[in-house]
């Protein structure tokens, strides 16, 4: 093989490597999934202060719901069943009170950009009111005190 091959073929090579490397440590693809609520009360326009479904007879189906809905859009970033990795804030320390939802409420809508990066989406703008306070429901079965 001629030195120019080889050249060109190790050149190819760490292209290739790079390309695929760069794919494997990727989140994958973050585009908000559909997420379907029947069963869940409707909850109109205007946002909740509060997790409507947490003192609710919804609340059951609620976090049924908000299970599959966070592991098809939030365990990505934020770890499977509610444990992150140290990518994204663990949210099982969110407690279920104003707080926690103030803080929850606040993510979801407005998103998470640093240095003109996004690091976490609009939710809201993708997913309904009552898919993210589905999610909101679920984790806080899953709350970790401190």
């Amino acid at each position: 093989m001629s030195k120019l091959n080889k050249i060109t073929g190790l050149a190819a090579s760490a292209a290739l490597a790079a390309a695929v490397s760069g794919t494997a440590l990727a989140h994958g693809d973050v585009t908000p999934q559909a997420v379907d609520t029947t069963g869940l009360s409707p909850l109109g326009e205007e946002w909740a202060d509060t997790n409507p479904y947490r003192d609710s007879d919804d609340f059951g189906r609620a976090v049924e719901i908000g299970a599959s809905a966070y592991n098809q859009n939030c365990a990505r970033c934020h770890g499977l069943d509610g444990i992150s990795g140290g990518i994204a804030p663990d949210l099982r320390y969110l407690t279920a009170d104003y707080d926690g939802d103030e803080w929850f409420k606040y993510r979801v809508i407005n998103g998470a950009v640093r240095d003109g990066k996004v690091y976490m989406p609009k939710m809201a703008e993708t997913l309904s009111q009552e898919a993210l306070w589905a999610i909101r429901s679920w984790l806080e079965t899953k709350y970790v005190e401190e």
